[in-house]
């Protein structure tokens, strides 16, 4: 079909009756083709020699994009490139078992060393795996465990030699707000001295990390989750923000499949998790000083089957015993079995399990405001946490 400005011509090649061996039509539209391309080769010469005369030259002289600068200008006091250059000399990559594993974790003051419980025993499969720290500077020491946490996923190592590394403040993680900038840095894939920015984009996140039916830890936290890219072998490493506080320990990521907590089948997607600071200072401490943590407990066991909004008490408890042990924080606080938790202190309560996550990450003896339904009802509470071993 002809379209617009265009004329429709026959491509057959069946012989004119005169014997010519092209049509009239195509000796025409032959004639008429070199006359538009005499007329295009002419114009574009005579084009041509008139842009030549008319056009001025395009080259400037005196151009110039002045003076280099001193020092880039985003490298300020409170840049994000100054605290990562303060901040990476204090992150070390983490060998596990000679090179069955590999994560990251940071110096604190008394030069220990934080990062994973499931760093430290290869996702739950090993326990006093050998442990090598490379330094930033190159060197390299064997690490000893102090401590570790498998429900707050928290380890403290001792490295020997270890001198002369900056250690890490740790920040207020209370203060962290959505949208504020931070910094994760850690030897993701192996590779050391990495640093990613990001934003804080959630705060008070539920995250449990591990495969159901897998070695992996039962670790239950409130995160603080980050866009900041986090990848296998970032975990223990800081989140730090723009003063240079760590405000969370690097722990998990999720992924379009796999395990969140040690990233396989995938890297990030920027969906990252942090242990929040408080959190994790509350344990650091305590594995310093007694090479144990505690945790919170309500003293209830939960319905992990329903499938409403909040956290259901179980109607009985496990080998016959009651779901509310007696005498226990449930019981004080006047919770019975059925009873639906829907807000823990400031937190809303949707599922079992941020129901963990939540009462983790308070301190024991934390007296909270409790809201349940009862029948239909809904009552509020208070509620003093006890405390378990981990």
């Amino acid at each position: 079909m002809a379209g617009p400005g265009f004329t429709a011509v026959s491509l057959s090649t069946t012989p004119h009756p005169s014997g010519d061996r092209w049509p009239h039509g195509w000796r025409l539209a032959a004639a008429v083709s070199a006359l538009a391309l005499v007329c295009t080769v002419a114009g574009g010469v005579v084009g041509g020699y008139v842009a030549t005369r008319i056009t001025p030259s395009p080259l400037d002289r005196t151009y110039s994009l002045g003076p280099l600068p001193a020092a880039p200008a985003s490298q300020t006091d409170n840049s994000l490139a100054t605290v990562a250059a303060r901040d990476a000399p204090g992150v070390v990559m983490i060998k596990v078992g000679g090179d069955q594993g590999t994560g990251s974790g940071f110096v604190i003051n008394g030069g220990y060393i934080v990062t994973n419980n499931h760093v430290v025993t290869l996702d739950g499969e090993a326990q006093g795996a050998s442990l090598q720290i490379d330094l930033s500077n190159g060197d390299t020491v064997p690490g000893q465990l102090v401590g570790s946490d498998p429900y707050s996923d928290i380890a403290v190592i001792r490295a020997a030699g270890l001198s002369g590394l900056p250690a890490l403040p740790l920040g207020n993680s209370a203060n962290v707000a959505v949208g504020d900038p931070v910094l994760a840095i850690g030897s993701p894939l192996g590779l050391a001295d990495t640093v990613t920015s990001g934003i804080v984009s959630a705060v008070q996140r539920p995250v449990q990390p591990g495969a159901a039916g897998s070695a992996t830890p039962e670790a239950y936290f409130d995160a603080i989750q980050t866009d900041a890219a986090i990848n296998p072998g970032s975990s223990g490493g800081p989140l730090v923000n723009a003063s240079g506080q760590v405000i969370g320990v690097n722990a998990a990521l999720d992924t379009l499949g796999g395990d969140p907590l040690t990233g396989t089948e995938g890297g990030s997607i920027g969906l990252g998790f942090a242990i929040p600071a408080n959190q994790a200072r509350r344990v650091i401490v305590q594995l310093i000083r007694s090479g144990y943590a505690t945790h919170a407990v309500i003293g209830a066991d939960l319905n992990g089957g329903y499938s409403g909004t909040g956290a259901q008490i179980a109607t009985s408890g496990q080998d016959g015993q009651p779901s509310v042990a007696p005498g226990g924080p449930a019981a004080r606080a006047g919770l019975q079995p059925d009873d639906v938790i829907v807000r823990l202190a400031d937190q809303p309560i949707d599922n079992s399990y941020s129901l963990i996550d939540a009462v983790r990450s308070l301190p024991p003896g934390s007296r909270v405001g409790v809201s349940f339904v009862r029948q239909g009802g809904l009552m509020q509470t208070s509620i003093l946490l006890g405390s378990a071993k981990s």
